[in-house]
């Protein structure tokens, strides 16, 4: 994907020196992104590092500095927009964690990190998702989930008891529609609009 050639500045928020750097490095390794982590341990580093610094994402730990208000910190950084990602290293409360954009936990492998970086920057903005999902038919939706699968035009057709030309047909509606022409835009696309489960994206 063009996109994944950019690289994105990443902010490590967390006290703890061994989940900080072993973060750093798997953001570091991930294939088909160009990760720059940046690592903060102190609230007062984070604010610095806000102020001279363009940042893309925000990895933050919500017990950051005893409590960080998520609410407050988007707030005040609205016009940058700048997504935020929970770290999850204990239990925290759900209802918490669905203030922020997306949320990782140490026990997280690196392609789910992966696939999460890529989810949050592919979809900008809150508004945006559902609002694709609707411009697809229920058809169109069976056939995403197929090619996510990996299936091939003959078996996708086998399955849904279409000719492999209505499948391309499909296929080439699809792409139009979303402007997505890549089986891993795809995988994507389904994985934001809950056609998939994320936790399925090993088996694709």
């Amino acid at each position: 994907m063009s996109a994944n050639s950019h690289l994105k500045q990443v902010v490590i928020a967390e006290t703890s020196v061994i989940i900080r750097n072993g973060l750093a490095m798997t953001l570091k390794r991930l294939p088909n992104l160009k990760i720059q982590p940046i690592e903060v341990l102190t609230p007062n580093a984070l604010h610095d590092c806000l102020l001279t610094q363009h940042i893309d994402i925000l990895i933050v730990n919500p017990s950051f500095g005893h409590y960080f208000d998520i609410d407050i910190f988007k707030t005040e950084h609205q016009h940058k927009g700048i997504r935020v990602i929970a770290l999850v290293s204990g239990f925290t409360d759900n209802t918490l964690l669905t203030k922020y954009d997306d949320s990782i936990s140490i026990f997280d492998d690196a392609e789910i990190i992966a696939a999460k970086l890529i989810t949050i920057r592919e979809v900008p903005a809150e508004d945006a998702k559902g609002e694709d999902q609707d411009i697809l038919s229920q058809r169109e939706k069976e056939i995403v989930v197929c090619v996510v699968k990996g299936m091939t035009n003959k078996e996708i057709a086998e399955k849904l008891y279409l000719s492999v030309h209505t499948v391309i047909t499909h296929r080439k509606n699809i792409s139009k529609k979303l402007q997505i022409h890549s089986a891993s835009g795809l995988t994507i696309y389904a994985i934001v609009n809950k056609l998939v489960a994320l936790e399925d994206i090993k088996n694709i």
